[in-house]
C-alpha cells in the first residue's frame, strides 16, 4: 500500500528585517595621513533598536555615525558601502541625500546653542525644514511642533522664545523635539549630554529612552560615556583607532568583556565602589594616523601583546555560545578570564 503524500508545507520561513543601517567595510582615508580614520568599520541599526558607539576621542565614533548622512570631510575617499534602508548613501545624488537628510535620518549634535540661530524664535528653528521642503504646510508644522514639544516635556510658549531665553537643557529637548519633526527612522545622537549637567543628562537619556518607545525610532548613540550607553542601549560596539574592537548585546558585553580595551575602559570608569581609590588608567597613546599601522592597533598599550598581535590584524570571532558577541583579539579568551589586563 503506498503511503499518502505528505501534505505540503504551509510554512514561510520569515527573514531578519531590513537594518535601518547597515554599515559594511567602511574604509575613510584623508589627506596627509598614511593609514585611513576609518578601517573596515561594520556596524548595524535594526529597525526601533538602540545601538551604542563608544570610545576614546579620536577613535572615529563622529566620522562613522556622520557617514551615513553623508556627511564626510572635504577631499576624503571613502571605500564600503552606507546602507539606509537598504540603499547606499555613497550612491546617491544630490536631492536624494536631500530627502534622506529631511526624513529618513535626524541628527541630534552635542551642543544645542550651536545648531540654533540666536537671532530666530525656537518656533522657527522647529518648523522651517518641514516647510522649506514643502513635506508640511505653516499650520501643518506648527501643530506638529507643538506635539513634539509637549513629547519632550515643554508646551508651546516655547514656540515664541529665542534661545537666550531658556536654559541648556530645555534647547537640547527642542533639538531632539527639531530631529523628530520629519518622523526618521534613524536618529543620531552625537554626544547629545556632553555639554549638560549630570541631573540634566539623566533627564535627557531618559526621554530619549521614551521617546524611542512611542516613535519606535531606531537610535545610533555615540560616547564616550560607558554608564549612559549601558542605561540607554541594546548593543554596544567598542570602538578604537577607527576600528571595532567588540560588539554585542549591551548587557553581556559590559559583563564580560572579551577586549582588552573594553575592558580597560570599564575599569576606569569612576565607581562609587572605589571611592577611596585609585582610578585605573589606559596607558600610552593611540596609534598616529601618519605612522603604518600593522597588526592590532591596541598592541603598544596591552599587556597581553605577543608576536601575533603586532605582525597580524586580529579577525573578529564571536565568544563561545555567543555569536552575536564579536571581539577583535589575538586573546579574547584571556580577556575574559582576566578581565583588565593593561598596565596601571
Amino acid at each position: 500500500m503506498t503511503p499518502p503524500a505528505s501534505a505540503p508545507s504551509t510554512h514561510t520561513p520569515t527573514s531578519p528585517p531590513t537594518p535601518t543601517l547597515d554599515i559594511r567595510g567602511l574604509r575613510l582615508a584623508l589627506p596627509g595621513t598614511v593609514r585611513p580614520v576609518l578601517d573596515g568599520v561594520d556596524l548595524t541599526v535594526g529597525p526601533g533598536e538602540t545601538v551604542a558607539l563608544v570610545g576614546e576621542s579620536g577613535s572615529g565614533k563622529s566620522l562613522t555615525s556622520r557617514s551615513a548622512l553623508g556627511l564626510l570631510p572635504a577631499r576624503a575617499a571613502a571605500e564600503g558601502a552606507v546602507l539606509v534602508d537598504g540603499h547606499d548613501v555613497f550612491t546617491m545624488g544630490s536631492d536624494r541625500l536631500r530627502a534622506l537628510r529631511a526624513g529618513t535620518i535626524a541628527m541630534v549634535f552635542q551642543d544645542p546653542r550651536a545648531v540654533l540661530n540666536p537671532l530666530r524664535r525656537i518656533g522657527d528653528f522647529l518648523t522651517e525644514g518641514v516647510r522649506s521642503s514643502g513635506t508640511m504646510n505653516e499650520p501643518t508644522a506648527t501643530a506638529r511642533a507643538v506635539e513634539l514639544l509637549r513629547a519632550v516635556g515643554l508646551d508651546d510658549t516655547a514656540l515664541r522664545k529665542y534661545p537666550s531665553q531658556v536654559s541648556g537643557g530645555m534647547l537640547q529637548r527642542v533639538v531632539i523635539a527639531a530631529a523628530l519633526m520629519g518622523d526618521p527612522a534613524l536618529l543620531l545622537a552625537d554626544e547629545p549630554t556632553t555639554a549638560l549637567d549630570v541631573t540634566t543628562q539623566a533627564e535627557v537619556i531618559a526621554l530619549l529612552a521614551r521617546l524611542r518607545e512611542t516613535f519606535r525610532t531606531a537610535l545610533l548613540f555615540v560616547t564616550h560615556d560607558l554608564d549612559l550607553a549601558a542605561a540607554i542601549s541594546d548593543r554596544v560596539y567598542v570602538m578604537y583607532a577607527g576600528r571595532i574592537a567588540e560588539t554585542g548585546p549591551a548587557d553581556v558585553l559590559f559583563a564580560h568583556p572579551r577586549h582588552p580595551y573594553t575592558a580597560a575602559l570599564l575599569a576606569s570608569t569612576p565607581r562609587l565602589t572605589n571611592a577611596g581609590g585609585r582610578l585605573s588608567a589606559i596607558p600610552g597613546q593611540p596609534p598616529d594616523l601618519r605612522t603604518p599601522l600593522t597588526g592590532c592597533a591596541f598592541a603598544a598599550r596591552c599587556a597581553l601583546t605577543t608576536g601575533i598581535c603586532r605582525e597580524a590584524a586580529p579577525e573578529a570571532l564571536p565568544a563561545p555560545g555567543r555569536p552575536e558577541h564579536l571581539a577583535a583579539c589575538h586573546h579574547s579568551d584571556r580577556v575574559a578570564r582576566e578581565g583588565a589586563v593593561v598596565d596601571a
